[in-house]
């Protein structure tokens, strides 16, 4: 599907949003309308049960009506005589964002052919709106984006738990070819301790300055904590510069190996271009007095990370700051179709396929 196709597609669903409700409700009950959850609230299942008879029958919910059933899920995922949130099999659990609530919680991953079509419309919707505001260049083509596939666990039945942004490269079918663009080799991405990754992350994204376009990370706070890193290890950066190989403090063998041969070598020159960077007093601007080339830093500042927003627009100077999407760790709620707004007058379009959705008022 072209860029054009997907989003004419998008188009469609938020003019007709209300049919592409019911159609989404509709295919959910389908598929997982015999769930535990679902079943003290349902007619039987060979009764007609229409979008109306849901809203009464079934009541608005928030994470507690299901902790108990994840527990559960996380504690014994296959040893249940009825499914209990769904049909589809468990593919593992993500850690809430944290955004929206200071508690963690367990949100089940479903190998659902649903979500998985909503995701992909959502996700590849996005990524056209920003080509085309910065159409893709030939040359200067690299991301520094600031992202870790670390911090995974298990629960006590054997079910990984992890961020939501860690699974497509945690998964084992994981096409890494298709992360080409970003700067730092996979093996920073998969390190195993998040302070020295953004470190890595950082010298292969100055050591490669004039090939990055664009710099990321999934969320504002995690840009703040790159930019006092910078601020702090400066010195350090330009030492390893100057003698082609990270500091000794990061210890990850295939970590440090990765970066060894990302630098290529003693980096003289580019040291001394970021030491007379940093000899300057003010940090404003620094994005472009670093990474010249680059169009855009790209982040999530709406709700809780509205705060740092400020800072950001300071480190970014004239460089366009643009705006994340509404994607949560249960579904991708809408999408930011003018990213170039700052957070106070971002709006997000609901996507009516990726869930159902009622709003209590």
């Amino acid at each position: 599907m072209t860029d054009d196709e997907l989003l004419i597609k998008l188009d469609d669903s938020t003019r007709n949003a209300t049919r592409h409700q019911l159609d989404t409700l509709r295919s959910i009950l389908d598929q997982n309308g015999t769930v535990l959850y679902l079943q003290p609230y349902l007619p039987p299942h060979d009764a007609p049960l229409d979008a109306s008879t849901f809203r009464l029958s079934v009541p608005l919910s928030s994470y507690d009506d299901y902790a108990d059933l994840v527990n559960q899920m996380a504690d014994s995922p296959r040893h249940h005589h009825q499914p209990l949130l769904s049909v589809d099999p468990l593919l593992c659990f993500f850690y809430s964002s944290g955004t929206s609530s200071p508690r963690p919680k367990l949100i089940p991953y479903f190998d659902s052919k649903l979500s998985k079509a909503a995701s992909y419309i959502a996700h590849q919707g996005s990524a056209a709106i920003l080509k085309r505001l910065f159409p893709p260049r030939p040359t200067v083509n690299k991301i520094l984006w600031f992202i870790y596939a670390d911090n995974v666990r298990t629960t006590r039945g054997g079910v990984k738990v992890m961020a939501a942004s860690t699974y497509p490269l945690q998964s084992g079918n994981a096409n890494w070819s298709q992360f080409s663009f970003i700067v730092s080799p996979r093996e920073v991405i998969l390190g195993s301790n998040a302070e020295h990754q953004m470190y890595c992350h950082l010298l292969c994204g100055i050591r490669s300055f004039d090939l990055v376009d664009g710099i990321r990370a999934p969320y504002a706070i995690g840009l703040i904590k790159v930019f006092c890193l910078l601020e702090s290890k400066w010195e350090q950066l330009c030492h390893d510069l100057e003698h082609g190989f990270p500091s000794l403090e990061i210890s990850d063998v295939a970590m440090r190996n990765s970066v060894v041969e990302v630098l290529g070598g003693p980096q003289l020159d580019l040291a001394k271009r970021v030491r007379s960077v940093f000899e300057e007093k003010s940090r404003g601007g620094i994005v472009s007095k670093l990474w010249p080339n680059v169009r855009y830093v790209r982040c999530v500042t709406t709700g809780s990370m509205e705060q740092y927003y400020p800072k950001l627009k300071h480190y970014a100077g004239e460089i366009p700051l643009l705006g994340g999407d509404y994607f949560a760790s249960e579904c991708c709620v809408g999408i930011n179709l003018d990213i170039m707004q700052p957070p106070e007058k971002t709006r997000f379009v609901l996507l009516p396929t990726a869930a159902f959705i009622c709003f209590s008022i």
